[in-house]
């Protein structure tokens, strides 16, 4: 079990002359290396266009080599990044207190001048949402066999978050392009910013409402209730896609296919999951447990969070540690339209701003739904839902 403090001190030594007022920023960090500005803008050619690798509304990101010749991803947020100092900190904080397989290794950040930088381990292969469901930028052949061990591997980092950390982490932002490869095609999952941590005896939380469209639980972006079922509604959108190969919303297909959710609820009614599965894979996958993760999908995208299984369940059911009962199942919920959303009336000067985010690569295809939703909420938490 990983343990780390909600509260934040500075054990670096910084130069207040180099901070120019940031010290609201480095007050926040702790147990985290902190590079200069003039060492990463060394390590990326000053940040040149030939070594950007990534960009989206939080800044850009690029690919750099450390003094000793560590390779690194160095994501700059930008002057008009939505992520604020409090974001910063949270990505901060979160990640440099945990290690897990499944997810990214903060080396560093840098809070010199106006810049908030953050440096994390090098991934090779981008994201999920560049190469897997990338279209014509896919470079890289994922086999059935491949596929399985990312959908585990995503779940057990989930899982880790929720059960084994205290306070257990809500990460608000799964998604395929938060999902990043290394040379193995291990998944990691990426970026922080968006990240909650959930005090064991809490019993309301002031958030706001974050995500994805496409990945986003309808109960927590109409409603405004986070739990961490929110996550697992994420992740089942994400299983989906992997075994089909597709982005959770295409326009370009017929309107009874656009939406991977209601089309995969469809072919279950009709015992046809089979059909869903990436035609790329020319037949060669196992078809009993390409039906069963799509069912392990749905079960994670119920409407009601309750009837969501818990990650740890879902590791197993992947694993086939434990049995796959759709038996009770009920029909997944789904936000189709961003313009069917409504906050709650009662909640006061509540804004929803629309902006793309990103890992390494936002661009990935023009079906990807990248707009994120963020509003003000307070939300009473349900125990029995978590």
């Amino acid at each position: 079990m990983t343990c780390f403090p909600f509260s934040f001190k500075k054990t670096s030594p910084i130069s207040k002359h180099n901070l120019n007022n940031n010290d609201e920023d480095i007050s926040g960090i702790h147990n985290v290396k902190i590079y200069t500005y003039k060492e990463l803008s060394k390590a990326t050619n000053d940040f040149s266009q030939a070594n950007k690798i990534g960009e989206g509304g939080f800044g850009s990101v690029y690919q750099g080599r450390l003094k000793g010749g560590k390779l690194a991803a160095i994501k700059v947020l930008s002057a008009e990044s939505r992520q604020g100092v409090k974001e910063f900190l949270t990505e901060i904080n979160v990640i440099s207190e945990i290690e897990h397989e499944n997810l990214v290794k903060l080396y560093g950040c840098c809070v010199e001048r106006n810049s908030r930088i953050l440096v994390y381990n090098y991934l090779e292969n981008n994201s999920l949402s560049r190469t897997l469901l990338g279209g014509s930028h896919n470079s890289i052949y994922f086999d059935w066999r491949t596929r399985c061990r990312i959908c585990v591997g995503v779940a057990s980092g989930l899982a880790f978050l929720h059960e084994e950390v205290r306070p257990p982490i809500i990460h608000r932002d799964i998604k395929a392009s938060n999902i990043l490869l290394d040379k193995d095609l291990t998944p990691k999952i990426s970026d922080f910013g968006l990240a909650k941590l959930m005090p064991a005896n809490a019993t309301h939380v002031s958030t706001r409402v974050a995500g994805t469209l496409g990945y986003l639980a309808p109960e927590y972006a109409i409603g405004g209730r986070l739990t961490r079922k929110a996550d697992i509604y994420s992740f089942g959108v994400l299983l989906v896609e992997i075994v089909s190969g597709r982005c959770n919303t295409n326009s370009r297909l017929p309107i009874d296919e656009q939406f991977i959710l209601e089309r995969t609820w469809e072919l279950y009614e009709r015992k046809e999951l089979v059909a869903l599965v990436d035609t790329s894979l020319n037949g060669e996958f196992d078809a009993e447990q390409a039906c069963k993760f799509l069912k392990i999908g749905l079960l994670c995208t119920q409407e009601s969070p309750k009837c969501r299984p818990s990650m740890s369940s879902v590791v197993k059911m992947l694993t086939g540690e434990m049995k796959v009962d759709d038996s009770t199942m009920t029909k997944t919920a789904l936000i189709s339209d961003f313009m069917d959303l409504k906050v709650r009336k009662n909640q006061e000067s509540t804004t929803i701003d629309l902006k793309t985010t990103s890992s390494y690569n936002t661009s990935s295809t023009s079906e990807q739904q990248n707009s994120t939703i963020t509003s003000v909420a307070t939300t009473q938490y349900d125990h029995n839902s978590m």
